[in-house]
């Protein structure tokens, strides 16, 4: 073990101790423990590596070239799952769904929920499908909206859109393990990183039932064109901030 994370802190991993721990929990033997740390200190990934990501209580399984959830987008989560307070059951869309593991964490804090999920990445689809079976939820290959039952037009209470926002020209100043191992899609926002929030925000009232509402994360410096896009598409829109969590989370509810 100290070697280990000897090893861990001169590839500079911060945390090299619980990296360390996580790394020997997820290895069968020394031989692919040792497989386990050649990656990391290559750069990969821990959620990769060990094949799961901790988030909003729960331990959501991913895998290389499916998106990371970012521990900040529990926030989005606590949002949503504050709209269905009271609500007995909830037809929840979760679009460009990664892992899904927004959906999961949100069917945990409200039992009622009926989840609906859509990536236009197969690997992350299946992933998705995986995480999503023991509490029923679909997840459908598609761009969007795209492939979703038309039979949910009108009828959806809550849509999570964690979409790609990072402006093009930021790509650069990623963190390398996201950079270099994240697809770009998932990431990259066009210009000014809102081309799929403006999407979402035309596609989300012919959705939505009336009171409900979309969630998505945004970064500070978009806030304001981000709730004007949710505004011109007819949506009510609030910018809230969890300082704690360097969150910020947009969201529209339609009148």
């Amino acid at each position: 073990m100290p070697d280990l994370v000897t090893r861990l802190r001169a590839a500079g991993c911060v945390f090299a101790e619980e990296e360390a721990a996580l790394l020997e929990s997820a290895a069968a033997t020394p031989g692919e423990l040792e497989s386990l740390v050649v990656r990391r200190i290559a750069g990969e990934p821990l959620e990769y590596v060990v094949g799961w990501v901790a988030f909003d209580g729960l331990r959501v399984a991913v895998e290389p070239g499916v998106f990371v959830p970012r521990q900040r987008t529990s926030y989005l989560v606590e949002l949503a799952a504050l709209a269905l307070a009271g609500a007995d059951r909830a037809t929840v869309l979760d679009l460009c769904c990664g892992s899904g593991a927004l959906g999961l964490a949100l069917a945990r804090r409200h039992s009622g929920t009926v989840l609906q999920a859509t990536d236009n990445d197969p690997v992350a689809v299946a992933c998705a499908a995986r995480n999503l079976a023991p509490i029923g939820g679909i997840a459908h290959l598609g761009d969007l909206d795209a492939p979703l039952p038309a039979a949910l037009r009108g009828q959806v209470d809550v849509i999570l859109a964690n979409v790609p926002y990072v402006p093009t020209a930021a790509i650069a100043l990623m963190p390398p393990e996201s950079r270099d191992h994240e697809p770009l899609g998932t990431v990259d926002g066009g210009t000014d990183g809102l081309d799929v929030l403006r999407r979402v925000a035309a596609l989300s009232p012919g959705w939505l039932k009336p009171g409900g509402t979309v969630f998505s994360e945004v970064s500070g410096d978009q806030a304001e064109l981000a709730t004007a896009a949710f505004a011109a598409a007819g949506l009510d829109a609030w910018i809230h901030h969890d300082p704690e969590r360097e969150a910020t989370v947009l969201s529209g509810t339609l009148r």
